[in-house]
């Protein structure tokens, strides 16, 4: 298998990744999830995504469709279509499997993978993520996990947007 190929088999369906899980769980390895949009990877994104992979030895991100990111962001997002967001994503080191989500939220997809450690990032009390209650009924654990200052989507999207309307 190429590199491509092994970014390609990082990206799976909901049905894909309950057989991945299997074998996973079999070896005794504890699954952490988190969810975004993801839509311009930068420093942030990665200084978080590889606390969260330190918290056990297989990570999984939900990632928002399309239309998703749309209804929760505005017409003017994703900025990066899809398939773009979805291989940057399954490309990292740290990330060891990508599940595309078409709900405003990844609900579903929480209790179908039933991870671990279910993690956001530090704007979101453990009480507010999506599915903290039904992974603390299986007996995982949820944690907010510190943000980077001064990296974010919505910051590169504005420092792009002002740049735009200057001459060259």
């Amino acid at each position: 298998m190429n590199a491509f190929e092994e970014i390609h088999f990082k990206i799976q369906d909901i049905n894909q990744i309950q057989e991945t899980l299997k074998a996973w769980r079999a070896l005794g390895e504890r699954v952490v999830f988190t969810n975004g949009c993801f839509d311009i990877l930068h420093y942030g994104h990665l200084h978080y995504l590889s606390d969260a992979r330190d918290l056990g030895e297989r990570l999984i991100v939900g990632l928002n469709s399309a239309n998703s990111v749309r209804r929760l962001k505005g017409p003017t997002r994703p900025i990066n279509d899809e398939e773009t967001r979805t291989h940057l994503l399954a490309a990292l080191q740290v990330v060891d499997a990508v599940v595309v989500f078409e709900e405003d939220t990844p609900l579903e997809l929480i209790r179908a993978i039933s991870p671990d450690f279910l993690v956001k990032g530090g704007d979101w009390k453990p009480e507010q993520i999506v599915g903290s209650d039904w992974v603390l009924e299986k007996g995982g654990q949820v944690l907010s996990l510190p943000f980077v200052a001064g990296y974010s989507t919505t910051n590169i999207e504005q420092k792009i947007l002002r740049g735009a309307g200057k001459a060259s």
